[in-house]
């Protein structure tokens, strides 16, 4: 047997073709702009961790500086420093092995690696440039970030059969003008000064990593800062979840009394840019989905006002105010359903036509791609906002009183 509600509802549609298709076409543009702007964000935040991690680990263990403490004392005599400093004292960790073998055993721990820093400037005749030099395992650094595929000369193994090489920053090499092969003058702040010999240069994007960062060995490094084989001043972990990062960090922190912290600390302005970016794009189209809605809501408010001498027959004959909820809540259901279909049609074309367009430099094509999850989403509120734009036009009707419209 057929359903009478759903027929009426039916007939409203095809009767009132114009206004329906206004209505769908109001859902398809909010939703279309809806899917394309969230995907839009979600391709440039999931870009921009990319790259992030190119030479970020999850989680960093170090020595913090310390300052001087505002009240010294000496025997019975106590001395208050106005102006307390930061105190010169040794960043060496205390038995690194140790601590990283212990960090290697935490069940969310994928990869741990030792490493040391200084400061450090690279001489090529009058040219200099000051930077960051990292004393590493290139082995395991390499297979925390795959430094490989950014190499642009030379490869890692050459680094690690050389005591006395160097991998550059692209920036470097240009600034110095020097290529594979060539030899450079490399100073720490402690006064060390080497001939390395240049076996690799690699290009990560980043220009702040590719002007100034180098890779030598670990017993290079060492060796520049005047410390023992065994000095370590920074330990690098991942993890299974890097969105996870902050609650392993405080758990990393009951195992050490040195300075533990994840990525997000260390790029919170990235991360506040990229919350910023993602509130303001999300509510932009959540705004135009409300906007379609309520052009259902006038639509059926419209169409209400017309058949209300038609609502007030049907509930004289023994109409429920339930039916004819259901006859008006199908119609917004129909027009919403047609509206959200072409609108993921639309956003997915736009997508896919923004997928195409080369950016250049490191980001290369668009970041923005199908996600399953965001289609899913912006068709359900799709659904969701023409329903409820329709209850309330529906309540209405609901309410309607047969017998005062029948005297007027």
């Amino acid at each position: 047997m057929k359903n009478p509600n759903l027929e009426i509802a039916f007939t409203h549609i095809v009767a009132r073709k114009k206004q329906t298709l206004i209505a769908a076409l109001g859902v398809t543009i909010g939703l279309s702009v809806y899917l394309f702007m969230n995907s839009l964000t979600s391709g440039f935040e999931r870009f921009q961790t990319a790259e992030t991690f190119k030479s970020t680990a999850h989680i960093k263990i170090y020595k913090d500086d310390e300052r001087a403490k505002a009240l010294v004392s000496s025997g019975n005599v106590e001395t208050m420093i106005v102006n307390p400093q930061v105190v010169n004292s040794s960043k060496e960790l205390i038995n690194p092995e140790q601590l990283v073998n212990s960090v290697k055993k935490e069940p969310y721990i994928t990869q741990a690696i030792m490493q040391v820093d200084f400061a450090a400037f690279y001489n090529k005749g009058t040219a200099q440039v000051k930077g960051t030099s990292n004393g590493v395992n290139i082995v395991d650094y390499n297979a925390m970030f795959n430094t490989q595929k950014y190499m642009k000369a030379g490869t890692i193994a050459d680094l690690q059969n050389n005591k006395n090489g160097i991998i550059l920053g692209s920036g470097i090499a240009d600034k110095l003008g020097v290529r594979l092969g060539d030899n450079i003058s490399v100073a720490s702040s402690v006064g060390v000064t080497k001939n390395l010999e240049i076996v690799g240069i690699f290009e990560l994007g980043s220009s702040m990593v590719d002007n100034g960062t180098s890779y030598v060995n670990i017993s290079t490094a060492q060796q520049f800062l005047k410390e023992s084989p065994f000095f370590v001043n920074t330990i690098y972990a991942n993890t299974i979840d890097y969105n996870k990062s902050t609650e392993y960090m405080h758990s990393l922190q009951q195992l050490t009394s040195y300075k533990v912290e994840d990525w997000k600390v260390i790029n919170a302005d990235i991360l506040a840019g990229a919350t910023t970016r993602k509130m303001m794009f999300g509510s932009i189209s959540f705004a135009i989905l409300v906007v379609a809605a309520f052009g259902i809501y006038n639509i059926l408010s419209s169409t209400i006002s017309q058949k209300i001498n038609d609502i007030a027959i049907l509930k004289a004959t023994g109409y429920r105010g339930s039916d004819v909820i259901q006859i008006f809540l199908t119609e917004a259901l129909i027009m919403g359903l047609m509206g959200s279909i072409m609108g993921i049609l639309l956003g997915s074309l736009l997508i896919y036509l923004l997928q195409h367009v080369y950016v250049g430099g490191p980001v290369g094509y668009f970041p923005i791609g199908f996600e399953i999850p965001i289609i899913a989403q912006s068709f359900v509120l799709g659904l969701l906002f023409t329903v409820l734009a329709g209850f309330f036009p529906a309540k209405k009707a609901a309410n309607v009183d047969p017998v005062s419209i029948f005297r007027k």
